[in-house]
C-alpha cells in the first residue's frame, strides 16, 4: 500500500512530508472505524516474541526510534503500526526551533537521509502534557538533550531538569550526548563530561521510589577505544544499556553527486549507509561488555533481514526511522513475521 503513497509524500520536501504525514495519521487515529483497520491491517500478535529489556517487558522487539515524534504527540496514533516502544523527542528544557531550513533531505538512491534539525522541539513541559495522556499499551522512551545555547559546562542541568520533569510519564531514558547537529554537544561523550551528567542523572534517580532504565546514545564517529571508555564508565556509573548508534558526520560510499552532498552541507546521515557500522558497533559492545550491558540496535535497518542481523549481532531491542521512511509502516510488521 505505502508503495503508491510514497511517491506523493516524496513530491514535497522532507519536512512538509513528515508534517503532512503526522496531520494524515492523527486523522486516521480519532476516527475509531479507522484505527481499528489499521490496527488490524498492520499489527502482528506473535507468541515467543517477546523480550524483556533493563526490567521491562516488551511484547515485540520492534521500536520507533527518537526524531520522528520529537514533542511527544505522535506517540498514540504511531501505536497503530504495531511497535512495542517508541523513544520521543530529542526534548530540552526550553523550546527551540532548531537549525535553519532546509535542514533534512533524501539521498534516495542510496536508502538514507542527512538532518541537521538541531533538537527542534516545543520543550519539555510540552512534551510532559502530551504524556499525562499516555496510551497504556505501549512502552514509552525519553530521549533528552541539552538547549543549543546552554554550555556545556552548564549541560548537566539542563538533563536533570529534562530528567526530573519526564519521570512519572516514560519508562526509560536515553541520554543524548550523540547528535552531531548541536554545537559541541559530542564533547558530552568525553569521559569528564560524561561522568558529571551521569552523576546528576544518576544520583536524582537514586531519589526516585521507582527504578528507571537510562541509556547513553552513543555516535558511530568515536572510535572503538573511546566507546570503550564510555562503557567502562556506564558499567561503573550503573548505567543499564547503550543505544548503538546515532547518525554519523562521514560521507563514505555514498552513490549520490558529490557536489550535491557538498551543496547539502552539514548533517547527520543515517539509512542504508550505516549499517555495516550499526552492526560492528552492537558486536563489539556485546563482546567488550559480556552482555553486561544491554542494547538497542539502530542505525541502517531498512529490511528484515538487517533486523535479524542486529538482533544477532547482540542487540535487546531494535529501532527504525529511516527504514521506516522508505519502506513504511509495513515494514514493522515485515521484521515481526521474520523473528523467530
Amino acid at each position: 500500500m505505502y508503495r503508491f503513497f510514497r511517491p506523493v509524500f516524496f513530491m514535497f520536501s522532507p519536512e512538509t512530508s513528515h508534517k503532512l504525514v503526522c496531520g494524515l495519521l492523527r486523522i486516521v487515529y480519532f476516527i475509531t472505524p479507522l484505527r481499528a483497520l489499521v490496527i488490524n491491517w498492520f499489527s502482528v500478535k506473535k507468541s515467543g516474541i517477546e523480550r524483556e529489556f533493563c526490567g521491562l517487558k516488551f511484547s515485540n522487539p520492534v521500536g520507533l526510534a527518537a526524531g520522528f515524534d520529537k514533542d511527544a504527540n505522535m506517540f498514540r496514533a504511531l501505536s497503530m503500526f504495531g511497535f512495542s516502544f517508541i523513544e520521543i523527542g530529542t526534548v530540552t528544557p526550553k523550546a527551540q526551533p532548531g537549525n535553519p531550513k532546509p535542514r533534512l533531505f533524501r539521498l534516495v538512491n542510496d536508502g538514507a537521509l542527512i538532518n541537521r534539525m538541531g533538537f527542534n522541539n516545543k520543550g519539555i513541559d510540552a512534551a510532559v502534557k502530551q504524556l499525562k495522556r499516555k496510551c497504556p499499551n505501549i512502552i514509552i522512551g525519553g530521549n533528552i538533550g541539552k538547549n543549543t545555547n546552554t554550555p556545556n559546562d552548564e549541560a548537566p542541568a539542563d538533563y536533570l531538569e529534562c530528567f526530573q520533569k519526564l519521570y512519572p510519564y516514560v519508562d526509560y531514558f536515553t541520554l543524548n550526548v550523540s547528535c552531531p547537529n548541536i554545537a559541541n554537544l559530542t564533547e558530552l561523550q568525553n569521559i569528564g563530561s560524561l561522568e558529571v551528567i551521569l552523576t546528576t542523572v544518576l544520583r536524582e534517580r537514586d531519589r526516585q521510589e521507582k527504578y528507571k532504565p537510562v541509556l547513553i546514545k552513543v555516535s558511530p564517529d568515536i572510535s572503538f577505544e573511546h566507546l570503550d571508555e564510555i562503557l567502562e564508565i556506564a558499567e561503573k556509573r550503573g548505567i543499564d544499556g547503550i543505544v548503538a548508534i546515532n547518525t554519523t558526520v562521514e560521507r563514505n560510499d555514498l552513490t549520490i553527486d558529490r557536489a550535491r552532498i557538498e551543496n547539502i552541507g552539514k548533517g547527520g546521515l543515517s539509512g542504508k549507509p550505516l549499517t555495516q557500522k550499526a552492526l560492528e558497533t552492537v558486536k563489539h559492545i556485546r563482546q567488550r561488555t559480556n552482555g553486561k550491558l544491554q542494547i538497542i540496535g539502530v542505525g541502517g535497518i531498512m529490511t528484515p533481514d538487517d533486523a535479524i542481523n542486529m538482533l544477532n549481532a547482540g542487540a535487546t531491542l531494535i529501532q527504525i526511522y529511516t527504514g521506516f521512511i522508505y519502506s513504511g509502516p509495513g515494514l514493522v510488521k515485515k521484521i515481526i513475521k521474520k523473528i523467530q
